[in-house]
Formats: structure tokens, sequence, C-alpha cells
């Protein structure tokens, strides 16, 4: 059996489809028995437990051959991350206290970069993780290209799409969440021992006038990119809400300068752009 967190999630569930598929025994870690159901009914048992409660956690890892572990997002974080501190510290405690057969953790592109962005989040549960007796792979995927789901009320309303990547014509790695999942229960059933890191990315980079190529393929009509000055990126996150916008400017930085980059040789997935907008577009 194996467990899976953030089951209900894109990366999640497709962990837990290719673990089905191939017919293994999936234990669902959901933080409430009606988000749970739908995979109840796919015969998966269920493990009720939030990231907040290591007592249930702990429940939630124990007695199984290997354990699925992503943190939730967290976008706005505080200043020095006290709320991603916790749980990591939770998960690392649930996990050393259970001793599953292995972990698979969903780190990030970028996770060794040093320098203050977002992704630092993604490097304290590297670090946290790397303290445990239980054999670990580090799965560090590229950006999501279901990301581009914010485009799509641009690209079918007015036809420009603002772009916060740029240049416009920089390839930048991106993958599906469905490689990511795959993966992920790919590494779940191999066998190893200490800590490793396995990088993603799709079959090829992907410029910001490739997607919006893209869009404009699938939708029948001209899709613009445009550039977001750097300089209005504070004001426009702040309007939208966020309270602390700086790490996840220095995020974007890092992919436009080139210093949030795979550290070795990414492995490559299967599914192509095309495939994910049509599926975003059929929302």
């Amino acid at each position: 059996m194996y467990a899976v967190m953030g089951i209900t999630g894109k990366v999640g569930g497709a962990v837990a489809r290719t673990l089905l598929a191939a017919g293994h025994t999936v234990r669902a870690v959901v933080r409430s028995a009606d988000k749970g159901a739908v995979w109840k009914q796919q015969g998966c048992e269920l493990a009720v437990a939030d990231v907040d409660d290591r007592d249930a956690m702990v429940k939630a890892f124990t007695g199984v051959a290997g354990v699925f572990v992503m943190m939730p997002s967290n976008f706005d974080p505080s200043p020095g991350f006290p709320e991603t501190r916790q749980v990591v510290e939770n998960i690392r405690s649930a996990l050393e206290a259970a001793q599953p057969g292995k972990v698979v953790g969903l780190s990030t592109i970028g996770a060794q970069a040093s320098q203050p962005n977002l992704l630092n989040q993604l490097r304290l549960l590297e670090l946290a993780l790397s303290e445990l007796a239980s054999p670990v792979t580090f799965l560090r995927p590229a950006w999501f290209m279901e990301n581009a789901l914010w485009d799509v009320e641009h690209a079918v309303g007015s036809g420009g799409i603002p772009s916060f990547l740029q240049p416009l014509d920089k390839p930048v790695p991106m993958i599906a969440t469905a490689d990511v999942g795959r993966v992920a229960a790919e590494l779940l059933l191999e066998t190893w021992n200490g800590q490793r890191i396995v990088e993603l990315e799709g079959p090829q980079r992907i410029t910001p006038l490739q997607l919006g190529a893209g869009f404009s393929e699938l939708l029948g009509k001209p899709v613009r990119m445009q550039v977001v000055p750097r300089e209005t990126w504070q004001g426009l996150f702040e309007s939208q809400g966020m309270r602390h916008p700086l790490p996840r400017m220095q995020m974007i930085d890092g992919f436009n300068e080139g210093w949030i980059e795979f550290e070795g040789e990414p492995r490559k997935g299967r599914v192509e752009l095309l495939t994910v907008l049509k599926q975003l577009l059929a929302r």
C-alpha cells in the first residue's frame, strides 16, 4: 500500500491513478472524509489527516511501502516562512515516527537556489526530509503548464495575455501535472538507498510566444502575449490581495534571469503543451 498526500489535486490525483492502474492499493490522505469520497469509491483506503495534525499524519503514513509527500501551496507567505516551517516540521516528524518504506517528496526546479525567492519553501522541505532514515527521492518538476489556467480568460476574451515570464522568446522549462504524478508514482515503485534528486521537464521548453500561439491555434483567433513591466508587479500583486508579494516576484525573476534552473540532466515528460491547453479550455 502507498499513502498519497494531495490526492484531491492534479499531481496527487495523477499519482494515485497511476498506482491504482498498476494494481497497487492506495491510502488517500485527505483533510476530510467528504473530500476523499470519490477516492473511496475507487477502492482507496481513507486517512483523514491535515498537515497541522502531526499525530493524524503519523497514522496515515504508518504501515505503508511508500509515501508521496507534498505541501499545500503558499503563494503569499509571511517573511521568513514561519507557516511553511511549521508544516515542514510536522511532516518530517510524522514520517520519522511512521518510518514508511520510502518517501517521494514533491519539490521544485531551483530548490537548490540560494537567492531569496518563493521556492525557498521547498528547499526547507528537502533539508528536513534529508534527515530521515527512510530512503527519500526529491522530485523537482519544472513550471507547471497548468499555470496557463490563469491565461484562459484573457485568451478567450480580449485575446491579450499578460506575461510575467519574459522576454517573450525565452524558452522556459515546463511540465504537465499528469507527467509529474506519473513519474512520482513510478519513483515510489523503484528501490533505492539514501537520498536522491530527480528533475523533470516536458518534451521541449516553451516560450511565452509559443504559449500564445497554442491558444491561437485552439481558439482560431489571434492571441497576443503582452509583457507586464517589472516595475508594476508589486502594485498588481498587492491589488490582487497579496500582503507579501516580494518572494513571488523574486521567483519570477529567477526564471527570467535563468538562476532558477535544474542542477543536472532532467528526465523528459510525455505530455505536450497543446494537450494541456485543450484541457484548460474545456473546463
